[in-house]
């Protein structure tokens, strides 16, 4: 007698993964706020961090997922907290390249020590090879959204 896989239910997957992340940021959140931070402010502290200094703020906006002009409110905001610093691309006048302050590097610091405590807490149940597989089936779905959207604009 051959075993059959019992039937997943597709219908809500993306939705709860949409939900965990949303309240992984409400955490991070709490966190964050020790800090002195919003959600407004420490993603995109956190997304130049990760791209490196010098980045334009158009790229920064697409990897943060906001939109230019909301952006570069929040961005006056961290140059004002002397966070992030401003310069113009020399090969673009327009363009702004941005990079974190010593100040900047010092809280995406603690964020990340925040996060990787967070993260080592949250993932602690589950075995190496069962992270494995959720990081495999995460980066094939990232790699199918991307080609869906690339579709799309076509």
């Amino acid at each position: 007698m051959q075993k059959t896989s019992p039937k997943i239910d597709r219908s809500n997957l993306i939705f709860r993964l949409t939900h965990l992340t949303r309240r992984w940021r409400q955490v991070l959140d709490v966190e964050a706020q020790t800090e002195g931070l919003t959600d407004a402010s420490w993603r995109p502290l956190l997304h130049l961090h990760l791209l490196g200094d010098g980045i334009r703020q158009k790229d920064l906006a697409a990897s943060v997922g906001i939109e230019g002009p909301s952006l570069v409110r929040l961005i006056d905001t961290l140059v004002a907290k002397g966070l992030v610093g401003r310069s113009e691309d020399g090969t673009d006048r327009r363009a702004k390249l941005l990079s974190l302050t010593p100040e900047g590097q010092a809280i995406v610091g603690r964020i990340r020590e925040t996060v990787v405590t967070l993260e080592n807490e949250l993932l602690s149940p589950f075995s190496d090879s069962e992270i494995a597989q959720t990081a495999e089936f995460i980066g094939r779905l990232e790699s199918t959204v991307n080609d869906v959207r690339e579709r799309m604009k076509r």
